[in-house]
């Protein structure tokens, strides 16, 4: 027998009308990756186009202070709530997306590392754990068999590219057992996220199209191969042929998926969050490719997807601070 189907598009807790924290939803840690992504290319921005330092800084300043709002939040939920978090955990989609936690935190790790040394390395360790834990959980869930393929949404994704972020962060940390860790991230990300790729992207051929709420993470489907090509530039050393093909690719996904995410008639809400991330990584690898290239139509390619990032997370900001204000983040 067929396990009972869930539908990924109903709400995980139903709503009851009421503001609380109950319903502050874990993907709202999107948009600490989204910033912290920000605040990484601005850095870039700085070496290639002399772009100002503090730019980058103070956006790496205010992605870490999103995270202990965000992180203060869920447990929060978690203490007063904890069957919410379980319901949301083991939701098939929204399960997901508690890899954005380990990413974040990836992440953190390179925004302080030229502030402090040790907290980056500590920082990265954690989130490193988190990662390879996030993906066991997925895979382990899908072997069971029995998924509704239904299920196979672009927030699947999201545990692989954790694992690959381990190589994008880590590839300057000074530990002896750095290396091999990436290594071990390289080759379960790149192939989990590949297979997972397939099998959503079967999903979207074969299956109704995504409900508006859920279209927004449409643009996750470029993170593999944004994320891929940075893990596989710090993994190497350097930006070979293959890299420039993971990198073209990406931008190709962008080119089709943009014109489905960024169009009228789809409401704002967290899930929005789910763009950040996606177009960071491609911006910050047009950014370093733009640098191994040395060409002016790179250099502009990678200036305008940096400037199409900064609009899009800021209005984001906006629209999330103008949410929690009036409660409709929490209801």
């Amino acid at each position: 027998m067929q396990a009972p189907s869930m539908d990924p598009s109903r709400p995980i807790v139903e709503p009851s009308g009421k503001s609380s924290v109950r319903n502050l939803p874990v993907n709202l840690f999107a948009s600490v990756m989204g910033l912290s992504g920000l605040a990484l290319a601005w850095r870039l921005a700085h070496d290639r186009f002399g772009a100002p330092a503090f730019v980058g800084e103070a956006i790496g300043a205010f992605a870490l202070g999103v995270f202990v709002l965000v992180a203060l939040g869920y447990l929060t939920k978690l203490a007063q709530h904890p069957q919410a978090v379980r319901a949301e955990f083991q939701h098939p989609v929204a399960g997901n997306f508690f890899g954005t936690i380990a990413i974040s935190v990836l992440l953190l790790s390179a925004v302080v590392e030229p502030y402090s040394a040790a907290a980056a390395r500590a920082t990265w360790t954690i989130g490193v754990l988190a990662a390879f834990a996030l993906s066991f959980v997925a895979v382990s869930r899908l072997l069971k068999g029995q998924v509704d393929a239904s299920h196979a949404m672009p927030a699947w994704l999201i545990p692989g590219v954790a694992t690959l972020d381990i190589a994008v962060t880590g590839g300057h940390m000074p530990m002896a057992w750095a290396s091999e860790i990436n290594l071990f991230a390289g080759a379960v990300g790149a192939v989990l996220a590949l297979v997972l790729f397939a099998m959503i992207v079967s999903r979207l051929v074969h299956r109704d199209p995504l409900v508006p709420a859920m279209t927004p993470s449409l643009m996750i489907l470029v993170a593999p191969f944004a994320v891929g090509f940075l893990a596989y530039v710090n993994i190497i050393g350097g930006i070979d042929r293959f890299a420039a093909l993971l990198f073209y690719f990406g931008l190709f996904m962008f080119a089709v998926v943009a014109p489905k995410v960024f169009r009228r008639g789809i409401g704002f809400s967290a899930a929005w969050w789910a763009i950040g991330f996606p177009m960071a990584a491609l911006a910050n690898a047009a950014l370093k490719y733009a640098d191994f290239r040395a060409s002016g139509p790179h250099g502009v390619l990678a200036a305008v997807l940096l400037g199409l990032l900064s609009v899009a997370l800021a209005v984001l900001t906006v629209r999330t601070v103008r949410s929690a204000l009036d409660g409709a983040l929490f209801s």
